[in-house]
């Protein structure tokens, strides 16, 4: 990375930012619009319902929404700054956001600026003690996902989400060559809004199928109010889906 880079400190404090959380597990998708934001922050909050200590850090800075899941406005957020930002707490996770600072705009950026934020961010949060780090990831996969991959480590765990639909899937090809190119551990695949159809399609590419999220009419309407959340089918599909992560513990 310095021949990148030169000598960013901000590279060498990353890992000590990172050295407290037992997992990291980045989420990923292929594409836009298949519940990545949705899996990711709801999984945070089952992992805080059952006492693991948890922390969730949004970096789609395409559209920054884990803050709508929550019901929070994170305009209002006031995280604590002491050697570093201290992230704060919602919901029993810690919560750490781009929209903190852009609010609901996305951030027009590209290449080193994606690359800036990245490394401003995971330099500057100072995360507990926490069992798991849940991070949500920009759609897609260029080169800015690989150098966030990249500062992260080899502890990183990566979880793809997609739908059934064919162009997902296809999408999702491309996505595995890439990650086991870079012998990025990938646990699994989960497949949301579908019936389990892609469970062939896990055993012919050799991914773990986690597990599959039943379409849910009601989803819409919890979003904000965690309390709704928990009584959705999504949140007992998903609650399958977490203990399977769980087990999967490295």
């Amino acid at each position: 990375m310095e021949r990148l880079y030169g000598s960013d400190p901000r590279l060498e404090i990353i890992p000590k930012r990172l050295e407290s959380i037992k997992r990291i597990i980045a989420i990923m998708s292929s594409k836009g619009g298949v519940g990545k934001t949705l899996v990711a922050t709801t999984a945070s909050l089952i992992l805080a319902d059952k006492k693991y200590r948890t922390g969730l850090l949004d970096l789609d800075f395409t559209n920054p929404s884990t803050h709508i899941v929550l019901g929070i406005n994170p305009l209002e957020m006031q995280p604590v700054e002491e050697k570093g930002v201290i992230p704060p707490k919602v919901h029993g996770v810690e919560y750490m956001s781009i929209a903190i600072y852009s609010g609901d705009k996305p951030l027009p950026l590209r290449g080193e600026s994606i690359d800036e934020v990245f490394r401003e961010i995971l330099a500057i949060t100072r995360w507990g003690n926490l069992d798991y780090l849940l991070i949500d990831t920009p759609p897609g996969l260029g080169d800015e996902h690989l150098n966030l991959l990249t500062y992260i480590g080899e502890r990183v765990e990566i979880v793809i989400i997609t739908t059934p639909s064919p162009l997902a899937v296809r999408s999702v090809d491309r996505l595995l060559e890439i990650l086991w190119d870079g012998r990025y551990r990938v646990i699994g695949l989960i497949e949301n809004m579908g019936r389990g159809v892609l469970k062939q399609y896990c055993r012919e590419k050799g991914v773990e199928y986690l597990g599959n999220i039943l379409f849910d009419e009601d989803l819409e309407r919890s979003l904000g109010d965690i309390e709704k959340l928990r009584e959705t089918m999504f949140w007992e599909n998903l609650s399958s889906i977490v203990t399977n992560i769980i087990s999967k513990g490295s």
